[in-house]
């Protein structure tokens, strides 16, 4: 075998990996994209609109308290220990138990 065999079937090769590594990509992306749709679609159906507009407020500024936050409104809605459809003045309460659940976050500045 001559070096110029060897170097494209090494191409060949590595593309072939490329190319299954992107569908993978692909798949996973897809993937995620169908259960934020499946999220956001149930978060339709629990939240008023303006609860919903408080809550995309919230993930503007902490994306993650966010995130902990819908997953909880999703249990507590599927287990139905709230009434539905989760209206503002719930979801501010919610909001605020949660955040004094959540550890206070303490800022020293020392100065030497």
């Amino acid at each position: 075998m001559s070096s110029d065999e060897e170097l494209e079937k090494l191409r060949q090769r590595r593309v072939a990996e490329l190319q299954a590594q992107r569908a993978q990509q692909g798949q996973a992306a897809q993937a995620q994209a169908q259960a934020e749709a499946q999220k956001e679609a149930v978060m339709r159906k629990i939240l008023t609109p303006e609860a919903r507009a408080r809550l995309q407020n919230v993930k503007l500024v902490r994306p993650d308290f966010a995130e902990q936050v819908e997953m909880q409104l999703i249990q507590v809605a599927q287990t139905g220990r709230v009434p539905l459809p989760i209206t503002d003045d719930l979801l501010k309460r919610l909001l605020a138990e949660l955040q004094s659940q959540q550890a206070k976050r303490d800022i020293n500045i020392r100065r030497v």
